[in-house]
């Protein structure tokens, strides 16, 4: 059986994080080795939720609550995952976001098939045939998939989404740290599009069910947009150059956490 990590970052997201635990039933935990959840230095209440959550309702697998040291960001915190994975020899790293938004039952059936094992990074994707959008407009909808088109042409495959809140890795391609020197905000998820497509990773996407009820965006839209498409541009310009220059605006020696609680 292959050795699991389940990822789960959060950021202020105390009234969804404990809907995304309530996900983690027995059939899905028989499929993980460890839960892993990485607070980002919330100024809300949710690492003590969580804390409390788990010493009321203990998980049917090992579950360790960590708090990075500095806010890296979410491109920090799973640099945090990863390292995790690595040193702990897990052979995969699943990662699904604290804020409620995706489900994890939507990768179940492909870990009973273990269809994960044929590919290198395993994508959950908004936007394609099979996929649902709860809450989300139609100007989003329509901006996303123009953005996918623009990245699946300078990429080389076809992309569905640049970066959901569902996505598999396998860890074997994670051990040279090709990531490390990625953005650290949101960003980051775009660049590992990129960098799999440079590198040669085998990627498939799959269908995934996304909602939008009482979750807090972090993202601006406009600047973003602009930021995404120097990214792709700076891409498409230099590949080699892109995927191994520094992107950071501010450089970090060693992404590291503390244990707050582990059951």
């Amino acid at each position: 059986m292959d050795k699991i990590l389940l990822f789960i970052p959060m950021y202020n997201c105390e009234k969804q994080i404990i809907r995304v635990l309530g996900q983690l039933n027995n059939e899905v935990c028989s499929y993980l080795s460890e839960v892993l959840v990485i607070n980002n230095r919330s100024t809300d209440n949710g690492e003590k939720v969580v804390e409390n959550y788990l010493k009321k309702n203990k998980l049917g697998v090992k579950t360790t609550l960590l708090r990075n040291d500095e806010n890296y960001g979410l491109g920090g915190s799973h640099k945090v995952a990863f390292d995790y994975a690595i040193k702990s020899d897990f052979d995969y790293v699943i990662l699904l976001h604290g804020d409620d938004q995706g489900d994890i039952s939507n990768i179940l059936p492909y870990l009973k098939e273990r269809t994960y094992e044929q590919y290198d990074c395993f994508l959950g994707a908004r936007f394609m045939h099979g996929s649902q959008l709860k809450g989300y407009s139609g100007f989003r909808t329509f901006g996303n998939q123009v953005y996918n088109l623009l990245f699946s042409v300078g990429c080389g495959y076809r992309i569905y989404d640049l970066g959901s809140g569902l996505n598999m890795y396998r860890t074997a391609i994670l051990k040279d740290g090709f990531y490390l020197k990625y953005k650290d905000n949101l960003i980051f998820n775009y660049c590992m599009v990129m960098g799999s497509a440079y590198y040669g990773h085998k990627v498939k996407f799959f269908p995934i069910v996304w909602r939008e009820d009482d979750q807090v965006s972090n993202v601006k839209m406009v600047n973003q947009a602009i930021t995404v498409l120097k990214l792709l541009a700076s891409y498409m310009g230099g590949k080699k150059k892109f995927v191994q220059g520094e992107h950071r605006d501010k450089i970090i020696k060693a992404y590291t956490a503390t244990t707050i609680y582990s059951c």
